[in-house]
């Protein structure tokens, strides 16, 4: 089939051509303020067979009819309720599409065999007239292989549909972006089955309570029948598999930054690109404009096809306003697979001294990660926490200093002597320290804590996953003697005060062995082996 592309700005036929084809049956891409949609006369059921077969479309994903205004929807609807007319008035032409129970004169071929049809007035000064000049109402699911981004250019039309349709029309590229909001007025309170170009806050704004269905944020299980399209089946997905990354959007940038295989590409707000050099990048818009996040969403999830990206790791915007349909679209191209940047993920560090665990975390903060030292926590903890100092005092007497400091001599002479004593001002300690530890990772995404005691206190239940750093015995000799000027047999004898290399085998759940010849090597290593253990704890 040869696919002709109509130029309306420049050929005044175009209209009626288009037009003309609609009503003989053929198929027609339309440009609307959203995306561009394939179109049919949805009265028409073998026309509405066609864009099922031209998208490779499940039967039962329902199609949205387009009509001019609101005086159409007695036609095509019954039992029309006021909210639909006060709808109407307030946002159309534009991107709403409500559900309403339907008549006969619409197929069940085009509602999915629904007994509801959802209508809407595109906000496209062509598409509008295509659609008086055809008369009749236009069935017009987004004009993409099914699955793929939905087009928001005529160029995107082409990429899926030539060959396979009739024609194009190219009215310019999309001024929103993502397809209408759909509202079923069905039911009482309204649902929202899908987030578009129409906030749900404005629609509260006419109907009062609107319910969101479970759709929004989760796919469909099989035997479940949508009732909306989109509401079932992973949309909006380019070849490569998609990893969403949620939360605040420093946070979200951190968590992409940890997980990056070479190969990889990154959907992400315009502040956040720099940290990304050397991978394939698309801006999705600055953080705070979900306007414009929503223009470019499907244009950056298109963009990666074509190139030897292996996968994509996106940015995401929170729920409000446009925020909750970008959010809606990525999410569906990535399966739902998303990450919680807002939840820390925390990695214990541990092993004997001069095994490299300063180059090993240091490796992790290039990874976007921030530090905790537990020992340097706690010390602080010792000057400014009412609660410890008195716990402390009241276990072992007055071994606060005049000044505030702790007595270190004074507690040292009655802990270290006395096993039992020890292990009282251990509990009290770890009584006091992970909640402090947990306020502090809670700004974080991503926590590298650094116990040399992380599995003797316990601190290793805070974490995702504990690591042990080891090196062979002579290798933390010579760095001991260099790092802190001591005798050899000094620094054999501290390496054999502390746990064996055995004891953090049995104990932690992966091991990084630092055999390099110096730290700049070793943190290269580690930053690979953190990337890879990241990667598995989200499962990617």
């Amino acid at each position: 089939m040869n696919t002709i592309v109509f130029h309306p700005e420049s050929d005044p036929a175009a209209i009626q051509e288009a037009a003309a084809i609609l009503r003989r049956g053929g198929l027609v891409g339309i440009p609307t303020e959203t995306v561009y949609g394939l179109g049919a006369d949805a009265l028409n059921e073998d026309a509405v067979s066609r864009i099922f077969l031209a998208k490779g479309r499940p039967q039962d994903n329902p199609l949205i009819i387009h009509v001019p205004d609101a005086s159409w929807l007695e036609q095509y609807c019954r039992d029309v309720p006021p909210a639909a007319y006060r709808l109407a008035e307030r946002f159309w032409p534009g991107p709403l599409t409500m559900i309403l129970p339907r008549r006969d004169i619409v197929p069940l071929q085009t509602t999915g065999g629904l007994e509801t049809v959802g209508v809407r007035c595109p906000d496209h000064p062509v598409t509008l007239a295509i659609i008086r000049a055809a008369g009749v109402p236009i069935a017009a699911p987004s004009g993409n292989t099914s699955g793929r981004p939905s087009p928001t250019t005529a160029a995107h039309m082409i990429e899926d549909m030539d060959g396979k349709i009739d024609g194009i029309v190219d009215g310019g590229p999309c001024t929103v972006g993502v397809e209408s909001t759909i509202i079923d007025l069905t039911v009482t309170p309204p649902r929202l089955l899908r987030p578009g170009g129409l906030p749900l806050e404005s629609l509260r704004q006419v109907l009062g309570e609107v319910a969101v269905d479970k759709a929004v944020t989760g796919l469909l299980a099989a035997g479940e029948h949508p009732r909306a399209p989109g509401m079932k089946y992973r949309h909006y997905a380019p070849h490569a598999p998609v990893t969403v990354v949620t939360g605040a959007p420093d946070r979200s940038a951190r968590r992409i930054l940890g997980l990056l295989s070479d190969q990889a590409g990154v959907i992400c707000f315009d502040e956040y690109a720099p940290l990304y050099a050397g991978h394939i990048i698309h801006n999705l818009g600055p953080a705070a404009d979900k306007s414009a996040q929503a223009r470019h969403v499907f244009d950056a999830l298109r963009t990666f096809d074509g190139t030897d990206v292996t996968e994509i790791f996106a940015q995401c915007p929170d729920d409000g306003g446009l925020g909750l349909a970008v959010a809606n679209r990525l999410k569906k191209a990535a399966g739902f697979h998303l990450i919680d940047a807002d939840r820390p993920l925390i990695v214990g560090l541990t092993g004997g001294t001069g095994a490299g665990k300063t180059s090993a975390l240091a490796a992790l903060e290039d990874l976007g990660g921030t530090v905790l030292d537990c020992d340097a926590v706690y010390h602080q903890m010792l000057r400014t926490d009412p609660a410890l100092r008195e716990a402390i005092t009241a276990a072992f007497g007055p071994v606060f200093c005049p000044d505030g400091s702790l007595d270190r001599q004074k507690l040292g002479t009655l802990v270290f002597s006395d096993p039992a004593a020890l292990e009282r001002l251990n509990a009290i300690v770890y009584e006091y320290l992970p909640p402090e530890l947990m306020r502090r990772a809670a700004g974080q995404s991503l926590v590298g804590l650094d116990a040399i005691n992380l599995v003797e206190s316990g601190l290793d239940r805070l974490c995702a996953c504990t690591v042990a750093v080891l090196a062979p015995a002579e290798d933390r000799v010579r760095r001991i003697m260099a790092r802190d000027g001591i005798s050899r047999d000094y620094a054999r004898l501290r390496i054999s005060a502390q746990p064996s290399d055995g004891f953090y085998r049995e104990h932690c759940s992966h091991i990084l062995e630092n055999t390099c010849a110096g730290p700049a090597q070793f943190r290269d290593q580690a930053r690979i082996f953190f990337r890879k253990i990241l990667r598995e704890i989200e499962h990617i």
